[in-house]
């Protein structure tokens, strides 16, 4: 059984070797969980995905909005997938408080970070690679319709500057 301190270790494996290239690191993370057995890839997949959802807030999307200046439902998801390739401690630094992500992010470039979908599939093409057959369902509960929390009015600039200061002036203003 996969615990938490072995997912992060490698997530945090694949974005160093990738030299924090989003693409780079989905493919070294294919490649690591490729050579594990198919249960600890069902194992990593399962502590993924419940990331992904607890990552799944009002409050996330909208430092996302700010970060890439507009986050449709789907870029939402790739948003989750690379803050969850970020790492532990800025991904639990972003879910205790989603304006600390400015000083969190050393770098960020808008053209290639703050999206990485293929990371949300890597432990399925592992597990194919594996097995032969399709990633099975992971037995967790379903993800919410909507995001946790109060929604907040994106289209305001006014709001979002407000509620995101830091990450305002950094990456806005």
């Amino acid at each position: 059984m996969m615990d938490e301190t072995e997912f992060w270790g490698l997530v945090d494996s694949a974005r160093e070797a990738a030299d924090g290239d989003p693409e780079d690191q989905s493919d070294l993370l294919v490649e690591q969980l490729s050579r594990l057995d198919p249960d600890a890839v069902l194992d990593f997949a399962r502590h993924f995905e419940a990331r992904s959802d607890r990552a799944y807030r009002w409050d996330v999307w909208g430092a996302a909005w700010v970060l890439l200046g507009g986050v449709s439902d789907d870029a939402f998801e790739a948003f989750r997938y690379w803050l969850i390739g970020q790492g532990r401690e800025i991904f639990e630094g972003t879910l205790h408080d989603p304006d600390a992500l400015a000083e969190l992010l050393e770098d960020f470039d808008d053209q290639v970070d703050g999206d990485c979908e293929d990371l949300g599939y890597a432990a399925d093409e592992a597990y194919e690679r594996l097995t032969g057959a399709p990633l099975p369902e992971l037995g967790l509960p379903p993800t919410p319709r909507e995001p946790v929390g109060e929604p907040l009015d994106f289209e305001s600039e006014a709001v979002l500057a407000e509620r995101y200061p830091r990450l305002w002036e950094r990456f806005r203003a």
